[in-house]
């Protein structure tokens, strides 16, 4: 029995299917698809985007431009329009390259134009002009007088502050003899900044009966007029002459300041006790030791300074008892010493007392039965303070004068403070 409600045949339901008590409504594409597989593959086959099939081994390619991005140009057609656009940078005919090269042309006609206009403005402003030496500040100088460093500058006043030449004023600074580095700077507008390291002298340097300064290196300094205040607690060294090789003045500096770093190594001062340090010698240094009312010098050689000093104070009595005129002493050797003496005792024998102080020592000294006197030389007149020898006695009073002025020196500095 049919009612109302009821499906007519042909309205595309197919049948109807029980399910649990309910129905179902089939609809015939349904039905066929369930019905024949075949049939429902090739449909989702149309609906579906077709996919390029891989076989095995082949490699993946990359799809084209216009599959990622729809509506945007293909990679060769932007490579073309690239190539079309560098074509057209490019002259292609002389004419094109003519108009190049005149425009680069004319952009250097307009840069030089430029900077000639700026050097001149520079060159002649006013602004950039050094007034007076006021504009010059020097830093630095304490020995070196302001007048003696703008000798150097006094071309550069008056003129532009860019015309001043910067190295050559450096290397005539440097010349100076106290000057051991110097800068000179710039300081805009118009103002120069001079800045100088002087020469540390360590100590007076004798040439001759003239009295000056030397520094590490053996640069031979004039005496400031402060030297005599005090500032200056050191030896005089001789041997170090103007007109020897630079190399060879800084060689016997160094030994200088190793005979020094010995002598003090012990923190007792042992090298304010001399009054004069010959440097002739660069294997052998040499030092004048006060001694009751004469010097003696003694040969101390290149090492053991200190050592043979000490070797020296114990036996200089003993020595001076049996040589009233004992001049030099020898200590460059282990296992022993050469006492010298002036031209006209080189033939004094040493006599049982001076054996006896050399046994104790155990230095024996050489007789001159033995060897010939080492004082018979020429030099020899240069180191001893003869009594009938006016210009050595001369020598030692200058020395002696430099002592004095030493010695007061540094009770001034070390004297306790009173109130």
């Amino acid at each position: 029995m049919q009612t109302g409600d009821s499906p007519r045949p042909g309205s595309g339901m197919r049948k109807l299917k029980d399910l649990g008590g309910g129905t179902a409504a089939v609809l015939p594409a349904q039905a066929a698809a369930a019905s024949r597989p075949d049939v429902a593959r090739a449909a989702t086959a149309r609906t579906e985007p077709s996919r390029p099939i891989r076989r095995p081994g082949e490699p993946l390619r990359r799809r084209e431009t216009q599959e990622d991005f729809p509506g945007e140009p293909s990679s060769e057609t932007l490579l073309r329009r690239n190539r079309r656009v560098r074509r057209g940078l490019t002259p292609q005919t002389r004419n094109g390259w003519l108009a190049v090269a005149a425009a680069a042309l004319a952009c250097l006609a307009v840069l030089a134009a430029g900077g000639y206009m700026a050097s001149r403005y520079l060159l002649r402003s006013q602004r950039f002009r050094i007034p007076s030496s006021a504009n010059i500040a020097l830093v630095g100088n304490s020995h070196v007088t302001r007048a003696q460093m703008l000798s150097i500058f006094g071309g550069d006043v008056d003129r532009s502050i860019f015309r001043v030449p910067m190295e050559q004023r450096r290397a005539d600074l440097e010349a100076m003899p106290w000057v051991e580095h110097a800068t000179v700077m710039r300081l805009l507008p118009n103002r120069l900044r001079v800045e100088v390291v002087e020469r540390v002298p360590v100590a007076f340097a004798r040439q001759g009966g003239a009295i000056g300064l030397v520094d590490r290196d053996g640069v031979l300094l004039d005496i400031p007029p402060d030297a005599g205040s005090g500032a200056y607690t050191f030896p005089v060294v001789t041997g170090l002459r103007a007109d020897d090789s630079a190399e060879g003045r800084a060689e016997r500096m160094k030994l200088y300041a190793a005979f020094l770093k010995d002598l003090d190594s012990d923190g007792k001062g042992a090298s304010g006790m001399l009054s004069e340090i010959d440097l002739s010698n660069p294997e052998d240094a040499k030092a004048l030791i006060p001694d009751h009312n004469s010097e003696i010098l003694v040969h101390f050689g290149t090492d053991h300074f200190l050592e043979r000093y000490r070797r020296f104070q114990e036996h200089v009595t003993e020595w001076r008892t049996q040589y009233p005129r004992l001049s030099g002493v020898d200590m460059r050797y282990d296992r022993q010493v050469v006492l010298q003496m002036p031209p006209k005792d080189s033939t004094v024998q040493p006599g049982a007392a001076a054996q006896q102080a050399a046994a104790a020592a155990s230095t024996p000294v050489h007789s001159a039965a033995t060897h010939t006197a080492v004082t018979g030389h020429a030099n020899a007149a240069n180191h001893t303070p003869a009594a009938n020898d006016a210009a050595t006695r001369k020598r030692v009073e200058a020395i002696k004068a430099w002592m004095a002025r030493r010695d007061k020196a540094r009770a001034a500095t070390h004297s306790p403070a009173t109130n």
